[in-house]
């Protein structure tokens, strides 16, 4: 049966529609490219509270949408923070000398522990333990930290003309990925057990 479609699905749908639009205005030429593309990536951000909410108090969850929503997120988190890598060699922060170094291996632990921890989901799904890996409260503060930092950085240029949205959206991001790595860990200790048991996996 097709998921019933729904006013919190349609928030999903939008924000994975806002993915190419942030793609394509933030690689325009122009002052304005940049900091639209953020505002763009941030109100799509924001549906990602407004759906749940939503599906949640009007009873519209459905599997579907459990499905979606966090595929959603990965692929917008992970579609911008590869641009601003490609954006990267433009910047030069005072404090930190190639810091596209570091932004690389931030955006590495980011991407590479979404892929680790859906593989590990799926995995303890089909053993019936899925509860064991379910969202913590370190993951749910790392996903804020990641939309606020990679939003900043989108922006690149400072607010108001003295406030430096693209040095703070980096130190956030680099906080992102040690508390990425800290989630992680806490993850794969839950299911160590079952991944070392002995015996048929199936």
């Amino acid at each position: 049966m097709a998921a019933r479609f729904n006013i919190a699905l349609m928030l999903t749908w939008i924000r994975i529609a806002a993915i190419p639009m942030v793609v394509l205005v933030f690689m325009l030429p122009g002052t304005w490219s940049k900091p639209i593309a953020a505002v763009i990536f941030t109100l799509a951000g924001l549906t990602d509270w407004l759906d749940g909410y939503l599906a949640r108090k009007l009873n519209m969850t459905s599997r579907f949408g459990a499905f979606l929503d966090p595929v959603a997120d990965k692929l917008m988190v992970a579609t911008a923070l590869v641009l601003i890598l490609w954006a990267a060699p433009q910047h030069e922060l005072a404090l930190v000398p190639r810091h596209e170094n570091v932004l690389a291996v931030c955006a590495a632990i980011i991407i590479g522990r979404e892929i680790v921890i859906s593989a590990l989901r799926e995995w303890m799904a089909e053993l019936g333990e899925r509860h064991q890996v379910a969202v913590t409260g370190i993951a749910k503060i790392k996903t804020i930290l990641q939309l606020v930092g990679v939003g900043a950085m989108l922006y690149t240029y400072p607010i108001f003309g003295f406030i430096p949205a693209y040095g703070i959206g980096f130190g956030l991001v680099v906080v992102a990925a040690g508390l990425t790595m800290w989630s992680m860990y806490t993850y794969l200790r839950a299911a160590w057990p079952h991944l070392t048991a002995t015996g048929d996996p199936s």
